[in-house]
């Protein structure tokens, strides 16, 4: 399944090492507040560094609108400091003279990370020249960035052109992870799909329902749904522009695609809002649905039980509210309970695995939301396709 050359596939031994990681991670109070992805990209790092290589990390950070210093990627460069047995050098740009200067000072077994990349309009145009001045830093390049392999930029894409370029460990294994479900899994075959909208998962759910033995909705993309199998929906998020394709989905899906049977409805989008649970059916005007059932999580949990792999993208309700997390808490209990190779993919799956804590009972937790999503739609993924084949 995975036909790219990986880093153990060429010789690193002292050379200067561009490596696109994603580090872009939340900070608050110009502090790293998650490390997650800083530390998904450790193994790649320390085996770079075994290997006695000059490592040049290349990232973005936000959205920024040309330079922003609130984005800098330093304070993310001092927290890598505190992680890795090297020295961590930064510079103030990621090309021109002052990453130029950098790059050619670094000595074998020493870090260099480069400023954001996004502060240059040329890494999302995936402009040649921001590519081959970024490549002119370094003699290999390595792609250890699954969060943002679905794009075509600059700093991912462009530069492979002009270096032998492979990948990270961390993309060989979210690519072997997310990949092999969808290519080949073990059945029964299980996907559970939430989050708001109906209309940001069409191709994903059009492409699991031909490979997935069920599909489980929530979140409020079951609302819409419930209003294209003509039930009034109260106050509840409805995608009216998707009910056309939702009686699709229901048609295509026919016994494979399972909707909630009850839900928790509130009088208000607020986690201290009246609520009740309900067998669904018509919602009352001044209602909304804002999480699944007990009985639907029960459902569920049966379905994933007898699961061999269980792919995971989308929360069950609106769980930043305690008040109507149990539903999302309730499936990451099943699946942490599951024996099969359970994937989340990206996104605030994650944040609600983590929050239940059950991230420990899962088989694979995905680093990138969009990329996630889109190899679930089965779609390949510009920044995997640019790498060399083994």
């Amino acid at each position: 399944m995975f036909n790219k050359k990986t880093v153990t596939d060429i010789d690193v031994r002292g050379k200067k090492v561009l490596v696109r990681v994603d580090f872009n991670v939340p900070l608050k109070d110009g502090a790293v507040a998650d490390d997650t992805r800083i530390r998904a990209a450790l193994p790649t790092i320390n085996y770079l560094l075994e290997q006695n290589a000059a490592l040049i990390l290349t990232s973005h950070l936000g959205r920024p609108k040309g330079v922003d210093p609130a984005l800098s990627l330093e304070p993310v460069a001092e927290y890598l400091g505190g992680l890795v047995d090297a020295p961590v050098k930064f510079a103030a740009d990621c090309i021109g003279p002052v990453a130029e200067a950098a790059a050619a000072a670094l000595q074998p077994g020493e870090i260099l990370v480069l400023e954001n990349t996004r502060f240059h309009a040329g890494e999302k145009k995936n402009d040649p020249e921001m590519a081959k001045q970024l490549a002119a830093l370094a003699e290999v390049f390595v792609n250890d960035a699954f969060g943002t392999a679905h794009r075509a930029h600059a700093s991912n894409v462009g530069v492979a052109q002009y270096l032998p370029a492979v990948a990270g460990f961390l993309l060989e294994k979210e690519i072997r992870y997310l990949g092999n479900a969808i290519a080949d899994p073990q059945h029964p075959f299980v996907a559970i799909l939430g989050g708001a909208k109906v209309s940001d998962k069409i191709g994903v759910i059009r492409n699991l329902l031909t490979k997935a033995d069920s599909v489980l909705i929530g979140g409020g993309m079951a609302n819409t749904f419930f209003a294209a199998q003509g039930y009034p929906m109260g106050d509840s998020l409805v995608e009216a522009d998707a009910l056309d394709t939702a009686r699709a989905l229901l048609d295509e899906g026919s016994t494979r695609l399972r909707l909630p049977v009850d839900v928790v409805i509130a009088d208000a989008f607020a986690d201290d809002a009246q609520k009740r649970t309900v067998d669904m059916g018509p919602i009352p005007e001044g209602w909304r649905v804002l999480d699944i059932g007990p009985e639907t999580v029960a459902n569920y949990a049966r379905v994933i039980a007898e699961a061999a792999t269980v792919v995971w993208n989308g929360p069950m309700g609106v769980f930043e509210f305690p008040a109507f997390a149990q539903g999302t808490f309730g499936v990451a209990q099943a699946v942490a309970e599951s024996n099969a190779t359970s994937i989340i993919g990206g996104g605030d799956s994650v944040a609600a695995v983590r929050q239940s804590g059950l991230a420990d009972k899962v088989t694979h937790i995905s680093t990138g939301g969009g990329a996630s999503l889109e190899m679930l739609e089965g779609k390949e993924l510009p920044g995997l396709a640019a790498l060399d084949d083994k």
